[in-house]
């Protein structure tokens, strides 16, 4: 079953392949990105530390101090990532998640678009596709989202489930083979990295790909990873703290 899925995913990126078949690699060495999980909804548990707009000016001066070629956003809302974008002078592509079947409008304050994740890309983008995870539980969606660059580089995130139970653990397995699915196929075709809030600590990587994890970070160790395509050097970590958000910043690569 889980190799269906996987399949299957491989076959839903098919109509993309055309617009990827002219990408090329370009071993450059290193190709920084920065992750972040804001916690922007305003309905999750971690929204007390939020404290709105704090949150959102941190992440803004992160960007412009760290420099990333691309940025992956978890639990981000859309007019957020828009005003990101606009501070930054990146170019995003947001993708909604729904929960309990719809979109979720973000709160405290309202007027802030909806709940979701991001990539942000300081190059024009291309090209780019979103899909649900296969294997769900629960009342929010999974899914991803990768964006290939006027770079030619493919850049993903995900926010996968949590493991409390026995059920939710064997879908966080399926989402993460799923996802290895999903990066070799855009792997194949041009470097990619992504970046993502897994909640897990073993990586998510297909053959040719590079793993590494916020292992230090203070706040939920190790459950925030970055990938790169083995054309890439293999990059140092970086994790900063974060103030308003209960996942510290990590970054990987050098400029």
């Amino acid at each position: 079953m889980l190799l269906a899925a996987v399949v299957g995913m491989c076959a839903a990126l098919a109509p993309f392949s055309s617009a990827h078949s002219l990408l090329t690699r370009q071993p450059d060495g290193g190709y920084p990105v920065l992750q972040m999980n804001l916690c922007l909804s305003g309905t999750a548990g971690c929204f007390s530390r939020t404290s709105y707009p704090a949150v959102v000016d941190e992440a803004a001066q992160q960007i412009v101090d760290q420099d990333p070629q691309a940025v992956t956003l978890n639990e981000a809302c859309s007019g957020d990532v828009a005003d990101l974008a606009r501070r930054t002078g990146y170019h995003s592509r947001f993708t909604a998640v729904r929960v309990n079947g719809a979109s979720l409008l973000c709160v405290h304050p309202g007027d802030r678009g909806v709940f979701g994740l991001a990539v942000l890309s300081r190059h024009p983008v291309s090209t780019w596709h979103d899909q649900a995870f296969a294997t769900q539980v629960g009342s929010e969606q999974r899914r991803w989202i990768c964006a290939t660059s006027a770079r030619r580089v493919t850049v993903c995130t995900a926010h996968l489930g949590t493991r409390g139970s026995p059920e939710e653990r064997r879908v966080n397995d399926g989402e993460c083979a799923e996802l290895q699915g999903v990066l070799a196929r855009y792997g194949g075709m041009a470097t990619t990295v992504f970046g993502g809030d897994v909640n897990r600590r073993t990586p998510c990587t297909p053959p040719g790909m590079w793993a590494t994890e916020d292992r230090a970070a203070h706040q939920l160790p190790g459950i925030q990873h970055i990938y790169g395509s083995d054309d890439l050097a293999v990059p140092a970590e970086q994790v900063r703290p974060a103030s308003y958000t209960d996942h510290d910043f990590f970054r990987t690569g050098g400029r």
